[in-house]
């Protein structure tokens, strides 16, 4: 496509951007570039086998355990080839000796492990280890812990470490987390060798699940569909008022919801639209947090949500095609308030569009990507339709590769083939070290039985009431999003919280979507808002000011989600009659609060002069008026649908019509631009 920066920066050079501002990796000789692309492939290999149920055919069919091993075996070693010891500390073009011993004991103890799997299930090694295996078992919990402080972090790693510590340590803890004491062997070997801890859910569900949509990640941006997304964005919005802010809006909700990173997502999609959208007259704190704001969204958008959804599946036991199905409607939400606060920002300021000639035509841009929308609608029909969630990313990833090589312009040769397979080893290894790690603290947990006891107490303290156990929880995910991954966030949280709001009688998939939901906060809302930071440094803005921006665009993420857990009729749960009437309810009250966040109404105009005190006593309302609309009525709310919509219009209907009859007085357009 015509750069719509001006030449400033091509798809191209953005991916290169995107790909040296989050390389925290050393630079790797070729031999040990080697060993990670070998391991990349067996780790693929592995999936395929299990997942595909190969081992029928072959007569060799592996426990699962023996699997989540064999997958250990083969990603932990990279996590200490790849990553120093310190971020900028110690060598970083070669693998020094302690890490190449760390290496071979990470590789080792599972590949033992995987040889001995019948005789560890059979013989009760949870319970009643071998004494060689117990020093097995506390090397590679060492070696667990400090995978997980590599790849995710030092704050991941002090929780993972007090939490495992915890059956230990459970005399010593204050109040209702005093406990009866664990011995150091015990608590080892069920870390181990237990399916609740190292090897339970998020280590299940990476292995079953997530690898495939990882993959198949990987595939797209590696064949240009980053690049496909952005010119699709640009040649159906470039030209509307604000065209650019709705460009990322689109670009990074379908990027975003493929890559399931929202920084990923900001380097890639940011570096193309937020230059564009200061040169159509955005402020670049503003065009930041559009681009914050879109790309922490699109990580919440159905098909593909980001690996915490598949470990949620795992965790409630229900098929992922529910909790994308569930996603829907709050994405639609989210999106839709964001492209209609943007739309109501560029008519009150007069922001123009891009010119037609320095964009593509939609025809030229499916002529050369047609197949990227043909395997997205393949993917989501073997989801939703055939059912096949684990193996349908391995079919699309496959579909893709094929057409990529028939199409010349982006056809890979060995080179391309190596950096794809380098890609998948990369982020394999992050991920299951990050996950690796999450699973002691469940492993804590559940070895102690206090998750009983947590849920009891939680509900003890709110007395009772259902809204401030949910804010609690809200104020919880958020503290917790600072520091750990969200996928640590919300399994934490999942096994604390879900509980003691499930005795509540609110919905349990409600509920744990509530817990995602909030732990993605933290992206966008200082003083972290680490998203926002990022699209700070493309926009070169104050980073505090663009996560101001970013947080104000996004207000509706802090509500959607009180929605739906207190009538889960907007996750699609309940008579069709109730969702289509507070779907709609929703939009219309987004509408409203659009207008009263960004002071502009679409179809009236301006809400008059920011020096006038009707201006901001116009936007209470509607803003009070849209919420009321949108706030889905019920037993825990107190009042009814009807109750709610009355009360909205008696406020909002005023309100409208006086912002029309000032702009109509003063002889201004209604401001029903083209949007």
């Amino acid at each position: 496509m015509t750069d719509p920066q001006s030449g400033s920066i091509t798809a191209e050079q953005a991916q290169e951007q995107a790909a040296e501002a989050t390389n925290r990796h050393r630079s790797l000789s070729p031999v040990w570039m080697a060993l990670l692309v070998t391991s990349a492939m067996s780790s693929v290999f592995m999936a395929v086998y299990v997942i595909f149920n190969l081992g029928i055919h072959v007569g060799i069919v592996p426990l699962d355990t023996q699997y989540f091993y064999a997958m250990l075996a083969a990603l932990l070693p990279l996590v200490f080839l790849l990553y120093p010891v310190w971020p900028g500390i110690g060598p970083q073009d070669r693998v020094p000796w302690y890490d190449i011993i760390l290496a071979a004991f990470a590789f080792s103890i599972p590949v033992y492990f995987v040889f001995t799997g019948e005789s560890i299930i059979d013989e009760g090694w949870e319970y009643d280890a071998p004494q060689h295996a117990v020093y097995m078992t506390f090397i590679f919990w060492i070696i667990g812990l400090e995978a997980a402080r590599r790849a995710g972090g030092l704050v991941i790693f002090l929780i993972c470490l007090l939490f495992s510590l915890y059956p230990i340590l459970a005399p010593y803890a204050p109040g209702f987390l005093e406990g009866e004491p664990n011995d150091w062997a015990d608590t080892a070997t069920y870390h181990v060798f237990g399916t609740e801890s190292l090897i339970g859910v998020p280590m299940e569900a990476f292995a079953n699940l997530v690898v495939g949509f990882l993959i198949f990640g990987v595939a797209l941006q590696f064949t240009g569909g980053g690049t496909f997304f952005l010119n699709l964005a640009f040649a159906l919005l470039g030209k509307r008022r604000g065209g650019p802010a709705k460009v990322a809006i689109f670009s990074s909700g379908l990027m975003g919801s493929m890559s399931g990173s929202v920084i990923t997502n900001v380097l890639t999609t940011g570096v193309m639209s937020i230059p564009a959208m200061k040169r159509v007259g955005f402020r670049p704190a503003y065009a930041g947090g559009v681009e914050a704001c879109a790309s922490t969204g699109g990580v919440l958008m159905p098909p593909i949500m980001g690996a915490t959804a598949f470990v949620m599946a795992v965790f409630l036991e229900i098929p992922y095609s529910d909790i994308a199905i569930a996603a829907i409607i709050p994405s639609l939400l989210y999106f839709f308030a964001l492209f209609m606060q943007i739309d109501a920002y560029s008519a009150r300021y007069d922001l123009s569009g891009l010119p037609l000639s320095e964009l593509p035509t939609l025809r030229e841009v499916l002529r050369d990507g047609w197949y990227f929308v043909v395997v997205f609608l393949v993917l989501i029909y073997m989801l939703l339709y055939m059912q096949q969630e684990a193996q349908a990313p391995f079919y699309a990833t496959a579909m893709l590769l094929v057409i990529n090589q028939i199409a010349k312009q982006h056809r890979w040769g060995w080179r391309e083939l190596s950096d794809f397979v380098v890609g998948v080893g990369k982020l394999f290894t992050e991920l299951a070290a990050i996950l690796a790690g999450i699973g002691l603290i469940i492993g804590s947990l559940s070895l102690t039985g206090k998750v009983g006891t947590i849920a009891y107490e939680l509900v003890a303290f709110a007395g009772g009431n259902t809204i401030l156990l949910l804010i609690m929880g809200a104020v919880t995910c958020f503290v917790l999003g600072i520091g750990m991954t969200i996928t640590a966030a919300y399994l934490f949280l999942a096994i604390t919280l879900a509980p003691g709001l499930a005795k509540s009688g609110l919905n349990d998939l409600a509920i744990h979507m509530f817990i995602l939901y909030w732990a993605m906060i933290s992206f966008i809302t200082p003083p972290v808002a680490i998203g926002a930071y990022a699209a700070a440094g493309i926009a070169q803005s104050n980073p505090l000011k663009t996560g101001l921006e970013a947080m104000r665009l996004g207000t509706i993420i802090y509500f959607v989600p009180f929605f739906f857990v207190l009538n889960p009729a907007l996750l699609g749960i309940g008579e069709p009659m109730e969702v289509i009437i507070v779907f709609f309810a929703a939009l219309a009250g987004i509408i409203l609060v659009s207008a009263g966040l960004q002071g502009y109404l679409i179809g009236a105009g301006t809400l008059g002069s920011g020096t006038n005190p009707l201006h901001w006593l116009l936007r209470l309302a509607l803003f009070a008026s849209g919420m009321m609309l949108a706030l889905p009525g019920g037993e825990i709310v107190g009042f009814t649908h009807l109750e709610l919509n009355v009360t909205a219009a008696f406020i909002g209907i005023p309100a409208v019509a006086l912002t029309w009859m000032i702009n109509r007085g003063g002889g201004r357009q209604s401001g029903v631009a083209t949007t």
